[in-house]
Order: C-alpha cells, then sequence, then structure tokens
C-alpha cells in the first residue's frame, strides 16, 4: 500500500521507524484533543456561554469595522475547508508528509484558524430579535441543543475517529493498512444527505435571542454551506459515481422534507 506499507516492514527491525510510528501516533492523539476542546469551545461562543469570549462579547463596533475582518476569518475557514478537502490537494501534501497523518493536519488547521476566529471575531452592535423567557425561547435552546447533538452523532454515523485522524494514525501505528470507509448510509444519513451540516444550521438559528454578531454569524456561515455543499457533492460523486447519484436522487439534501412528510401522513 505504497508508504504505508513499507513503514509496517521497517517497523518490524529499525528503532527509527518504531519512533516515528510514535510520533505519529502522539501527533494525532495531540490534534484529536485540540478539536475536543475547540469544539466545546464553539458551542460556547455562538452560545455566548462559560467562554472568556462569545460571538456577541467585546465592546461592538460599527458594522463597515467589523464586516470586512468577520468575513475574512469567516473565509479564511471556508478556503481552507475548500482546498484541502480536495483530491488534488490530499495528493501534494502527502508528498511532504505521511499519508497518515493527512487527516490530523487538517484538523490541525481547521482548529487554529477556528481559535483565530474565535480571538479576533468584532460584534456589532444590536439585537434581531429577543423572545424572552418562556416556552418558545425553552423550545429553541433545546432545540440548539438538539442542534449540537445531532452534529455529534452524525460524526460517528460517518465514521468519527476516521473523521478526525485519530482511526489513520493507530493503523499507522499498528502497522496495519489503511483503507478509506465504504459508502454507507446509516440513520440521520438516509433522511438526510448532510445530517452534520443541519445540526450546524440548527445550533446555530434556534436562539431567543439573536444579536446582531450571532445574526451575522449565522448568515455568513449558511451561505458557506450553501456553497460547500455543492463542491462536496461534486467531489462525492467523483469518488463513488452512480451509487452517490442514485442517493442523491432518493435522498434531500439538507431539509428531511420526505421523512417529515411522512409522518405528518400518518
Amino acid at each position: 500500500m505504497g508508504p504505508m506499507a513499507s513503514s509496517r516492514d521497517e517497523s518490524a527491525c529499525t528503532p527509527s521507524s518504531a519512533l516515528s510510528r510514535t510520533s505519529v501516533l502522539v501527533y494525532g492523539v495531540l490534534v484529536y484533543a485540540f478539536f475536543l476542546g475547540t469544539f466545546l469551545y464553539a458551542i460556547g461562543f455562538v452560545s455566548d456561554l462559560l467562554v472568556p469570549k462569545g460571538v456577541s462579547d467585546g465592546v461592538p463596533v460599527p458594522l463597515g469595522q467589523a464586516l470586512p475582518l468577520d468575513l475574512a476569518l469567516l473565509g479564511l475557514f471556508g478556503v481552507q475547508h475548500t482546498i484541502m478537502a480536495r483530491q488534488w490537494f490530499k495528493a501534494a501534501i502527502t508528498r511532504l508528509i505521511p499519508p497518515a497523518i493527512e487527516r490530523s493536519t487538517f484538523v490541525l488547521c481547521t482548529n487554529l484558524i477556528l481559535c483565530l476566529a474565535f480571538w479576533q471575531w468584532r460584534p456589532v452592535e444590536g439585537v434581531a430579535w429577543n423572545l424572552g423567557d418562556g416556552l418558545v425561547a425553552t423550545g429553541l435552546h433545546a432545540l440548539a441543543v438538539a442542534g449540537w447533538m445531532l452534529v455529534l452523532w452524525a460524526t460517528f454515523l460517518i465514521d468519527h475517529f476516521d473523521l478526525f485522524g485519530l482511526r489513520q494514525v493507530v493503523r499507522y501505528f499498528r502497522g496495519q493498512p489503511f483503507a478509506e470507509p465504504e459508502f454507507v448510509e446509516r440513520w440521520m444519513y438516509r433522511v438526510v444527505r448532510h445530517p452534520l451540516m443541519l445540526g450546524f444550521l440548527v445550533a446555530f438559528w434556534a436562539t431567543p435571542v439573536m444579536s446582531a454578531s450571532r445574526l451575522l454569524f449565522c448568515v455568513v456561515t449558511t451561505l458557506y454551506v450553501m456553497v460547500g455543499l455543492r463542491i462536496e457533492e461534486r467531489t462525492l460523486v467523483a469518488m463513488h459515481g452512480e451509487e452517490y447519484l442514485d442517493y442523491r436522487r432518493r435522498v434531500p439534501g439538507l431539509i428531511p422534507w420526505r421523512f417529515l412528510a411522512g409522518r405528518a401522513g400518518r
């Protein structure tokens, strides 16, 4: 299997290759731990809860001053995701680093960009809506929690540890060849093609108090999701061919309207 197979052969007889495999494992584990911290901070950042700085925290600045920087921060995230997820980039970078840490490196870059965005985000003044306390507010808070839970659940339906690079480094450490996960429709993926993105959108938008800063964040990230999914769909068609085209014909992209219609008809 190319570099991975040769590393497996060398690991049986050379201390240097064993050290290399250990370094790869440590790198992947540290990046995964960094991801967990970043993910938890992101929940607090969007919700303005339990973090040093949330999306609405800080001294508000005029929209004309905040917009260029905030757009640049979110745009940097979009560009990094779009470029580093492409097959040509993966082929190029794995000429420079072990293939086993390609995904971990992608996750590391994502985490660093998110941390930069959390740090440098500029809030703007104003509130788009405030529904106060009550049953509606409680329902929206519960919906936001459900959105974050859907995000996490969707990663496990794909293969959580593969998605964040841990599976690759563990298999490399053990000297096992790596194979890409197969295309499988599991649970929510039979209802909607992108439950991960659906979870993010629900978590972002479901709030009884929508500050102008959070609204800006929600609008820009929603636009990115719409564009990003179109690019991802082309990649998935190229990877899986007719199998994915058939899946796309049967299952809605973001809104599980067929499932909801079926439930309503009962």
